[in-house]
């Protein structure tokens, strides 16, 4: 089991810093997912992990040992690239042994390893074939065999599944949530820009934008407490409505707001949070959403659909709202009876109501 800390990690290339502190503490058996839009940081702070990339300053600990100049081969760490790097003209039991054969293992003991791996990815009755007589999802699987052989103290996925097709993203990933339960000492880092693997695979995620993090927490809290504006739209799909307005009146427990959708409501606010007269934004998830209308405490909306999505048990709704240059978008049962340029009102649980002050900061109490 291992322990890991990132300390103010700090990453600049050419001057330019693209990792601006980061501070985070994995606890031994963890599955962390990162997850964030292109270009947030998170695929650097892997290899940054791995020894792939030079740490410019902080410090990165594993089991109480300071590991910024330690050679990544003996990190005790192994890594599964997007793309399989497979030798072709190896076999898939050879490709699996070839760095225990490099490192001078003894055959015996590869031989144990390969095979224990093989059962675990349900590999071993494709062990004499080549990379090229499998599918993309079983060449993925080889890949993480050849990393599970080293026996490492901390697996780091670089965005596994992006090159596999829907059907076999989804088999993969029950593989690797499986993998996690046969291995629950093993600490694992996940990168992903698919919140659904983020989700589904995490006992924590981490949020990042701009080299930054933005908020770290269970696939639950980041999902129900999204701390800022950013959080909450990146995570949850459909994304999060959003609708702008202002506050009108504020008390000590709450603000009055109306919004440019011409709904009025009063939300339960932190204290010391916004203030008469102060721009708000609204959230309101789409699965949210119900038709009808609301008790007297929960908000009421009315819009044109513009476009129906049937997807079988659900429908997504994409209405227009008065004053709202976006989309408005309402996730319903696949019966409910829905046609385009229908007038359809609808209204959320107070509760489910969200509210984001000028800097994106949440303030709901």
């Amino acid at each position: 089991m291992v322990d890991l800390s990132l300390r103010d990690i700090r990453k600049s290339y050419s001057g330019f810093e693209v990792l601006h502190g980061i501070d985070l503490e994995i606890r031994s058996g963890e599955f962390i997912v990162f997850v964030g839009p292109s270009g947030c940081g998170k695929s650097t702070l892997l290899r940054s992990i791995a020894g792939l990339e030079t740490i410019t300053s902080g410090d990165l600990v594993i089991d109480g040992e300071r590991m910024n100049t330690v050679s990544p081969s003996k990190r005790g760490i192994s890594m599964v690239f997007q793309s399989y790097a497979l030798y072709p003209h190896m076999t898939v039991y050879e490709n699996m042994a070839f760095g225990l054969r490099i490192a001078g293992t003894p055959k015996a003991e590869i031989d144990t390893r390969v095979r224990k791996a093989a059962e675990i990815l349900q590999l071993d009755k494709l062990l004499h074939r080549l990379p090229k007589a499998l599918s993309g999802g079983q060449r993925q699987r080889v890949a993480i065999g050849r990393a599970i052989v080293r026996n490492p103290r901390v697996f780091l996925f670089d965005e596994p599944l992006s090159n596999l097709d829907a059907a076999l993203r989804v088999a993969t990933r029950i593989e690797i949530a499986k993998l996690k339960l046969s291995m629950p000492d093993v600490t694992m880092i996940y990168v992903t820009h698919d919140q659904v693997e983020a989700m589904t695979l995490a006992d924590r995620i981490v949020v990042f934008k701009d080299g930054s993090i933005e908020q770290i927490g269970t696939p639950t809290d980041l999902y129900r407490n999204p701390s800022n504006l950013f959080v909450a739209q990146f995570i949850g799909s459909p994304a999060m409505n959003i609708l702008k307005g202002t506050v009108v009146e504020r008390s000590s427990t709450s603000a009055l707001c109306r919004l440019d959708c011409g709904v009025t409501l009063e939300l339960a606010v932190a204290p010391g949070s916004l203030a008469a007269g102060e721009a708000v934004s609204i959230g309101i998830r789409p699965e949210n959403l119900k038709i009808g209308d609301g008790s007297e405490t929960d908000p009421t909306f009315s819009g044109v659909i513009d476009l129906v999505e049937h997807l079988g048990e659900v429908q997504i709704l994409y209405l227009d709202l008065p004053g709202v240059t976006e989309k408005f978008i309402v996730k319903v049962d696949g019966e409910v009876a829905c046609t385009r340029m229908q007038n359809v009102r609808f209204t959320a649980r107070h509760q489910d109501v969200h509210v984001f002050d000028a800097a994106g900061r949440n303030c709901r109490a």
